[in-house]
């Protein structure tokens, strides 16, 4: 089983990041089981996307941006979405990434305090660029696997220990409701959940694990079970979060705190252990993202130890520890990186949609019927989602 779970894991590990754990918390803490449903929601858009970015890597061995490329023949329409691209993903990945490093540091101080704490995020840097310097894919593979196996279990044991009340957690599951004051938390799951870079990600890694027609089956379910996995890990913190008595909950550290009259030193240990595998995860898949991007869009057909590739990642690495390390917060770079995700969302989802349609470009394997009803609804979904989150940043919704 170990031999078979494929790219599908790293983007579980790349979804559920300290962002994630942060949104999820929150929701829980304000809505209790109320918001279930959006995650529900965020979870079959995630694996219809995937499944579309993965079928389309194994046809064509390309990435996603490298097909786009090649399908958009008017120069300035594909300069400009190269553009868009670039500096959604790979500018963005940067200013993110201290946010990923910044929530394994947290994990760490809730399992072995803060007197050390100055140190963890150089910590994680190191483990991070060893990870990615060592540039074999299978090991890479395996560690994330293995950590996402720890976040997960991480997780699920903490929301099993609050003992959630079951009809509840079905009639926030299967009844969609909007609280008042709802609808921000809302965007914040979904968008957490259906992240842009993932559908790049996935159709690299693909090619990198699969190289023929026939792994499509192998790739499907690959697919399906973890991002499955990744939403029922979301789904646990929300469910754990609900049962706090104490509201006054911020950060996912604070989540930890709120279950420690009830359930002792254990819940915090749980929560601190998933949150620093969230982080890492995460701290790992947004710099290989940015990586593959860059090599996409450039045409650098670089591998994962070419130099060109590995100074992509060096840079998006380095720029997560320093502004970490030294409390710098680059708040108008992840503005930037908020509204351009919120720009690119929907037209990825749109130019995925129409390229898998394609017979030039996947034959057979093309969207059923059922798959282009999904897609539809999802970019409605995503066209909402990315202008609602735009005019958020500006402080007009």
């Amino acid at each position: 089983m170990f031999k078979k779970i494929g790219p599908g894991v790293l983007v579980a590990a790349a979804f559920v990041g300290p962002g994630t754990v942060t949104a999820c918390t929150l929701a829980g803490v304000a809505f209790g089981y109320a918001l279930l449903w959006a995650m529900l929601l965020s979870i079959i858009a995630t694996v219809v996307l995937q499944e579309m970015s993965a079928r389309l890597g194994i046809i064509t061995q390309k990435g996603l941006a490298t097909v786009i490329k090649e399908e958009l023949r008017t120069p300035w329409i594909r300069n400009t979405i190269v553009g868009i691209i670039l500096g959604a993903i790979v500018v963005g990945n940067a200013a993110y990434e201290a946010g990923n490093i910044g929530g394994a540091t947290l994990g760490m101080e809730a399992v072995f305090g803060q007197s050390y704490s100055a140190y963890y995020p150089l910590l994680i840097g190191v483990i991070a660029f060893v990870l990615l310097y060592l540039g074999n894919y299978k090991v890479l593979e395996k560690v994330l696997v293995s950590l996402v196996i720890l976040m997960s279990l991480s997780f699920l044991v903490t929301a099993i220990v609050t003992r959630p009340n079951i009809l509840e957690v079905l009639r926030g599951l299967l009844i969609p409701t909007i609280p008042e004051d709802g609808i921000l938390t809302i965007i914040a799951l979904v968008g957490t959940t259906v992240v842009p870079y993932n559908l790049f990600l996935h159709a690299s890694l693909v090619s990198e694990k699969w190289k023929s027609k026939d792994d499509l089956p192998a790739a499907k379910r690959d697919t399906f079970i973890a991002i499955i996995l990744g939403g029922a890990v979301s789904m646990a913190i929300v469910i754990a979060a609900s049962t706090i008595p104490n509201k006054d909950v911020t950060s996912a550290l604070d989540l930890a705190k709120g279950l420690e009259p009830l359930y002792g030193d254990s819940a915090r240990y749980f929560m601190g252990i998933g949150l620093f595998a969230a982080g890492i995860t995460s701290a790992i898949t947004a710099p290989l993202a940015a990586a593959y991007v860059a090599n996409s869009c450039f045409g650098w057909n670089a591998g994962l130890k070419d130099a060109k590739f590995k100074s992509v990642w060096i840079i998006i690495l380095g720029l997560g520890v320093f502004f970490l390390f030294f409390g710098i917060k680059p708040i108008q770079i992840i503005q930037f990186a908020q509204v351009a995700n919120g720009i690119l969302l929907p037209v990825i989802a749109i130019f995925l949609l129409w390229i898998t349609n394609k017979a030039s470009v996947l034959g057979k394997n093309r969207n059923s019927t059922l798959q282009n009803v999904l897609g539809v609804s999802i970019i409605i979904l995503t066209l909402v989602l990315g202008a609602k989150s735009i005019l958020k940043v500006f402080g007009l919704f």
